[in-house]
């Protein structure tokens, strides 16, 4: 089982969520859809060659963004971090995903 945790602005928190769990991701035992998430600020700076869905080339950017964990299993990792690159509005989505240990 993996942990991934996701960054995304408000105006997508529900849309990227929806692509991953129709990929599978946040299931755990009888129940889908599970998944935790906290309201925070996020920063950045676009270099020269980016194409920014926020923010201009150069200016430090300080935006509201969504942090979303949820699990997923071993088997659907691959697909649900290709729905959440699909559907999420930025160039780059910021993400992590690590294993988890069964204890």
């Amino acid at each position: 089982m993996y942990k991934l945790a996701f960054f995304v602005p408000p105006s997508h928190v529900e849309a990227v969520k929806d692509a991953v769990f129709a990929a599978g991701g946040g299931r755990i035992g009888d129940y889908d859809s599970c998944a935790w998430q906290a309201l925070g600020q996020g920063q950045f700076r676009p270099r020269d060659g980016a194409t920014p869905f926020l923010g201009q080339s150069g200016q430090l950017e300080r935006v509201e963004e969504w942090k979303v964990e949820l699990v997923v299993a071993d088997d659907l990792i691959e697909a649900v971090v290709a729905a959440l690159k699909r559907s999420h509005p930025y160039e780059t989505p910021a993400y992590e995903a690590w294993r988890l240990a069964d204890i």
